[in-house]
């Protein structure tokens, strides 16, 4: 019928695209050119996401290291100081490095950012940067937000530094140019040494500003004290059963009663020709005298008497020191019959030591078996020749013939009342080491560092490296941390001049005058001999327990000392200050050199 349309039938373009999809349904190499279409795009994310991940990890790479060195660069500028010295140098050298180990655009990122900030120590710096992506961008990833963050912190090895400071009377000279004395100075300079190290903040106004936080409770960071001068203060570190109970002194003992000496005790006016007549009877205890003496063109009688009175034995002789001992304790003094009424005398005690057992000699390579004064890690058993003796000045008595003139022979019975002419000093008490974590404390000790006495290098030395030895007198407290880790040594011997010895003075030794333990000679030349090669000696013996010597020279002094000293020092540790400001540099470049640094992430 006309018009009518066979709905079985479909129009002819539609028939035509159906056999064409046949057509290429039915050809081999059509369906390879399908498949091949429609792996394309997972294909291009597969390699586009790649080439966009390593770049980014390039990239990311580059961020860290440049971070890490930023921080680290920026600490070690800060060095003792804090973050905001100097205009925030640190913080300026930390962003310098960060730029020069990172281009301005690595890669093609953009938005580049780096800050770097402080807290108690440690610099902490953050970095990010936007990395435009690739063939990413076909799946609308336009670009990525990358951000690393690092950190550095002073972290020191477990480290014990004992400081042998010389305390003597030059040291309260004032340098030409300061206006502090030399002791002065000293005090600021290892207060600002102590902030760098433990970083706490003293009393001190050092140059480096004022730090904080501490070193934490992962590293162990102590510090001992030994003043010295004429001696050290160091007996009541010591247990008790390593002095002596017996120590010989230049002192006296009462061996019986004599007649005193006479005393005037009355005038009468005489004549010419008259007698003196009145005195007293004399009993058993008291004689009396009457004498005419002619005085101011007139004559008088005068009355003398005299009573019993102690006789004396004047010698080197023995004293029951063990009076000191209360069991594991020290007593302040004790007893003895030496006043000059021949009854008990009160002996105090301040701390200072006699040395022990020592020999005569100039040839200490090596340290005589006999110089067991200058080993330092002998401990000492019962024989008496290893203990020591307490310096004990109230005992000492320097006898004489004739007007000033001192005797070494033993005066065996006078009652002359000798007195002592020997010049003794005693300085502040030592310190073992320790962890100073109130830096008020430690203030408060440099504080009472005082100036008095001659310098004698040897003693201070040798007990700086007795109470920081490893395997000596305290083995037990400085072998190992107190968490069982290794611990870095380091002595710091500082002092301002030549040695100064006198004969005279009451030393480690006794008075050299009269019991010349070390040399035959009364002269202070030959005792500065003395002095200065046992201090030689310990100076290579110091070195040879791997302790590492640092030795500061203040004010002038002399080539031979400077050489002497440099000598001593381990090698390339010999500093020389002049005034204050380089005191406490010297003693801030020394801090630097002992805290190290490293990265904690």
């Amino acid at each position: 019928m006309r018009g009518f349309r066979d709905s079985s039938k479909q129009p002819a373009g539609t028939a035509r695209r159906a056999g064409f999809l046949s057509r290429l349904r039915a050809d081999e190499a059509g369906n390879t050119l399908a498949l091949a279409a429609a792996a394309l795009l997972p294909l291009i994310g597969l390699v586009g996401g790649g080439v966009d991940m390593s770049r980014m990890y390039i990239v990311k790479t580059r961020l860290q290291h440049a971070c890490d060195a930023g921080a680290l660069a920026g600490r070690k500028a800060m060095g003792a100081g804090v973050w905001n010295f100097d205009n925030y140098a640190a913080r300026e050298a930390a962003e310098d490095f960060f730029d020069a180990n990172i281009q301005a655009d690595p890669y093609g990122a953009t938005g580049l950012t780096r800050s770097f900030t402080e807290n108690a120590g440690k610099v902490i710096g953050t970095a990010s940067a936007t990395v435009p992506m690739t063939l990413m961008r076909i799946f609308g990833n336009e670009s990525q937000m990358l951000s690393v963050s690092c950190d550095a912190e002073m972290r020191l090895p477990n480290t014990d530094v004992m400081f042998v400071l010389d305390v003597t009377g030059s040291m309260g000279d004032r340098p030409s140019g300061d206006s502090q004395t030399k002791i002065q100075s000293l005090r600021v300079a290892v207060k600002c040494f102590y902030e760098i190290v433990a970083r706490l903040d003293s009393d001190a106004n050092c140059t480096t500003g004022a730090p904080s936080g501490g070193t934490g409770d992962q590293v162990q960071i102590r510090f001992g004290f030994v003043p010295y001068a004429t001696n050290v203060n160091v007996g009541r570190l010591l247990p008790t059963n390593y002095m002596a109970d017996s120590w010989n002194y230049q002192t006296r003992r009462r061996v019986g009663t004599d007649w005193g000496n006479w005393s005037t005790y009355g005038y009468t006016y005489s004549s010419y020709n008259g007698s003196c007549s009145g005195a007293p009877s004399d009993t058993a205890e008291t004689q009396y005298r009457a004498e005419k003496i002619y005085y101011n063109r007139n004559y008088y009688c005068r009355y003398d008497r005299r009573g019993r009175a102690p006789s004396w034995e004047y010698d080197q002789l023995p004293v029951d020191v063990g009076l000191l001992k209360n069991g594991t304790q020290w007593r302040a003094s004790f007893d003895w019959p030496i006043a000059d009424d021949g009854g008990n005398k009160t002996i105090g005690w301040d701390g200072c030591i006699e040395e022990r057992q020592t020999i005569q000699t100039t040839d200490f390579t090596p340290i005589p078996a006999g110089a067991k004064d200058l080993d330092i890690d002998l401990v000492p058993t019962g024989d008496s020749s290893t203990q020591w003796g307490p310096a004990l000045p109230d005992l000492i008595y320097t006898r004489k013939t004739g007007v000033g003139n001192w005797d070494r022979a033993r005066v065996s019975s006078t009652t002359d009342n000798y007195t002592n002419a020997s010049s003794y000093f005693c300085p502040t008490p030592a310190r073992k080491l320790q962890s100073w974590t109130d830096a008020s404390g430690f203030d408060s000790y440099v504080n009472s560092l005082t100036p008095s006495g001659n310098t004698f290098h040897d003693i201070g030395l040798l007990w700086g490296a007795r109470l920081l030895s490893p395997t000596g007198l305290f083995s037990s407290e400085n072998e190992y941390a107190s968490e069982g880790g290794e611990i870095e040594r380091h002595l710091i011997f500082m002092t301002d001049g030549d040695t100064v010895t006198a004969s005279s003075n009451y030393t480690a030794y006794g008075i050299p005058w009269y019991d010349r333990r070390q040399t035959t000679s009364t002269s202070n030349d030959a005792l500065d001999e003395q002095v200065d090669l046992r201090f030689a000696a310990l100076c290579t013996a110091v070195k040879n327990k791997n302790i590492t010597l640092w030795v500061i020279s203040f004010g002038s002094v002399s080539s031979d000392t400077v050489t002497r000293l440099s000598n001593c020092a381990t090698s390339g540790r010999y500093f020389h200050a002049t005034n204050a400001a380089t005191i406490q540099q010297t003693f801030r470049s020394i801090a630097d050199e002992i805290s190290q640094l490293r990265l904690t992430r």
